[in-house]
């Protein structure tokens, strides 16, 4: 399945939150358009059954079979790929039903490993739209050397790109799930003898709002083709993608709940369903700041000459 696929998948997610197609807590998007493309091509075979991920910080990771040298430190090398590692896995999407797929620096540099979370601690947790956010902890956790990858710093980087670009397609799924439900309570919500949507003031607040959803659509659809052509070259794309859905969180929610009133609020409002994940989704997988400093330190690196081409994609 080519990636543009794949982001009309994830864009369907988000834009059925709304209605409950998307609020379950099986890790779709996790698994279909980060955890599983990179396992394959890793070529890591996994158990039968859901997959999310985790990029990993912060983790103790030895090897479980240390070699023993003459010459050198011991436990710089294994005998074999197998792995024993300690420390905490925070928010994990889903990982109470599903097989985590964790990226993280090894003894030996990057690796790819799962961690079955019925061998660990879980501490049960949830976003603010109640999406499960899981916290696993590993107490010398065993990774048979079948089961560990070592991997390239450039699918590393890939591993987190797919990931905020996953991240900001909810997003952009979620945006327009707001535009839907704001133009249809317009269009029937009668004040003053007439709709909503017929006074000049809501017209104008509904094409901010419309504004506001087709940018982030655009960031992500460019960033989609970008991933495609050019793996984890394309940093720049999916930092813009992801800075600019996290960015225009505040106005698509001020917007769509100032139109709907007190209504958009209350527990069985659909609206709620959409904003409450957006809201949620502009922090993880790096929040507006995070990529907008990836976005700074990309542009420092060009000659000016060369700004053009990198901020229009011209030649």
């Amino acid at each position: 399945m080519s990636i543009p696929q794949q982001l009309a998948r994830v864009r369907t997610a988000g834009c059925t939150a709304g209605t409950g197609s998307a609020a379950g807590s099986a890790p779709l998007t996790e698994d279909t358009f980060v955890a599983r493309p990179l396992a394959e091509r890793a070529e890591l075979a996994l158990r039968e059954g859901p997959l999310t991920y985790c990029l990993a910080t912060g983790l103790v990771i030895r090897w479980a079979h240390p070699a023993v040298f003459h010459v050198g430190p011991a436990g710089t090398m294994g005998d074999d790929a197998a792995l024993r590692v300690c420390g905490t896995l925070p928010r994990v999407p889903g990982a109470r039903g599903a097989t985590v797929l964790v990226a993280a620096q090894g003894p030996g540099g990057p690796v790819l490993f799962p961690v079955d979370p019925a061998r660990t601690s879980v501490e049960t947790g949830a976003n603010l739209a109640g999406e499960p956010r899981d916290t696993l902890h590993l107490s010398d956790y065993q990774v048979p050397a079948e089961l560990a990858r070592p991997v390239t710093p450039e699918l590393l980087s890939e591993f987190e790109l797919r990931a905020a670009l996953s991240r900001a397609a909810l997003m952009a799924g979620a945006a327009q799930r707001c535009v839907q439900l704001t133009v249809a309570h317009t269009a029937t919500r009668i004040q003053f003898g007439r709709p909503l949507g017929h006074f000049q003031a809501v017209k104008q607040e509904e094409a901010r709002l419309i504004e506001e959803s087709a940018l982030v659509g655009a960031a992500v659809e460019a960033a989609g083709e970008a991933l495609e052509r050019l793996g984890a070259e394309a940093r720049f794309e999916v930092a813009a993608a992801k800075a600019q859905a996290s960015a225009s969180v505040a106005e698509i929610a001020r917007i769509a709940h100032q139109l709907h009133g007190a209504i958009g609020f209350t527990e069985l409002s659909e609206l709620r369903l959409a904003t409450t994940r957006l809201w949620s989704w502009r922090d993880e997988d790096g929040d507006e700041a995070y990529w907008s400093a990836r976005l700074g330190r990309a542009a420092l690196t060009q000659r000016p000459e060369q700004l053009w081409s990198l901020l229009t994609g011209a030649n």
